[in-house]
């Protein structure tokens, strides 16, 4: 009598599916293609590889109470994850009580926050996926409405309102539906950085591969990083050295409570987009930001640009943000970048890649296919693999 077939467990969580091996996305085989897709080739970043150079951004939700994550959570980013993507970003997680965008964000500012992510780190990692987890403070842009809410997010609410906790480097409302700020402390700036050090011990708990500190799109440290919105006089003000000390901070905090095999990013508004009437951040103040957090540990720098003054100019269109990542890494070519935008179709981020990133991310397309990894493996003509319980399924399609 013949031995039974058993096939392979996923390891690492309590109930049975079966082994991705390889992961979902890997390339296969490329011979009906001259070449093969860089977005198929693999990268390492300090030991940890990536079968794939297709990210899923974060993209916020706002479908959560007291910053828990839930079954939406789950089915959405464990949609992705089996379906391709190699890295997979939690949106924007307040790293404190009122420290969301609104009332409904993510959070991981208590330990009660752990148990729900680590269920989905758990099932990401039985996909043989990465996932990881953006850390965040929104500063003035805070105590928001939904998108979907009445009267849009731009527009102060009293439904969870925290108008009266809303914090910034200095005075002066993002526009003029947003929230006055209070003008921050130093010692709430010590506060927050031993928050983000406590979030970043509590995403490792989690089972989190990526931690990632968001310092754009007009968040507490990007308010810090531009002279457009930090006016101080002390330490965290006035010269380069003053307006970037809170976010080196927040990163050696991070950086020491987080083992060697947990990567660390950071995404930054490149530029405030306010170049046409020489203000703001720039592109130039990324590349000096970049060369002082690559010394400190960051890993890599996830472009994206804007968002700190409703006065930025920009011209959109497909990877309109590429070219600000392109400089960093030309300035810094052993430093990994990889830009988010409008990278949404198999030439541009071909295009994108060849430009010399090492990644791209990619947000609204997964939104609309969870597929956006298989089917853009299909546009290049080449073979990947696809989740084995629904592989098997496209031998005559």
């Amino acid at each position: 009598m013949s031995e039974p077939i058993v096939v392979k467990a996923a390891p690492g969580v309590p109930y049975y599916t079966p082994a991705q091996d390889p992961p979902a996305g890997s390339l296969l085989s490329a011979d009906a293609v001259a070449s093969v897709p860089k977005a198929f080739t693999p990268v390492t970043i300090r030991g940890v590889t990536f079968q794939n150079r297709i990210w899923v951004s974060p993209m916020c939700q706002y479908s959560y109470e007291d910053g828990f994550v839930n079954d939406w959570t789950l089915v959405a980013l464990g949609s992705y994850a089996t379906r391709g993507a190699s890295l997979t970003m939690v949106e924007a997680t307040a790293v404190a009580p009122y420290g969301g965008i609104t009332g409904y964000d993510s959070g991981i500012w208590k330990d009660e926050h752990i148990a729900p992510f680590r269920r989905i780190t758990d099932y990401v990692h039985s996909q043989g996926q990465k996932i990881g987890i953006q850390l965040a403070h929104a500063g003035r842009k805070g105590s928001t409405l939904a998108p979907w809410s009445p009267g849009n997010y731009a527009h102060n609410g009293p439904e969870r309102g925290y108008e009266d906790k809303i914090l910034a480097p200095s005075l002066g409302r993002y526009d003029n539906d947003y929230v006055e700020p209070q003008e921050i402390t130093v010692a709430q700036i010590e506060y927050l950085i031993e928050s983000w050090k406590q979030a970043a011990i509590r995403a490792v708990k989690a089972g989190f591969d990526v931690i990632e500190i968001h310092g754009a799109h007009g968040y507490m440290l990007n308010e810090f990083l531009s002279p457009k919105t930090n006016k101080r006089t002390d330490a965290y003000g006035g010269s380069f050295e003053g307006r970037i000390k809170f976010a080196t901070e927040v990163v050696k905090a991070v950086k020491s409570a987080i083992p060697e095999n947990v990567l660390l990013f950071f995404r930054i508004s490149a530029s405030d987009r306010l170049e046409y009437k020489n203000e703001g951040w720039t592109v130039e103040d990324t590349v000096e930001f970049s060369k002082v957090i690559s010394e400190l540990g960051v890993d890599l720098l996830d472009v994206s640009s804007g968002g700190n003054s409703p006065e930025e100019k920009t011209n959109y269109g497909p990877a309109f943000q590429a070219p600000y990542a392109y400089t960093v890494k030309k300035a810094l070519p052993d430093f990994k970048v990889a830009p988010v935008g409008a990278i949404h179709k198999a030439d541009v981020i071909e295009q994108v890649l060849s430009g010399g990133v090492d990644a791209v991310f990619v947000g609204r397309p997964f939104s609309h296919n969870p597929n956006f990894v298989l089917d853009l493996a299909k546009e290049y003509g080449v073979k990947v693999q696809w989740p084995v319980q629904i592989g098997y399924t496209t031998a005559h399609m």
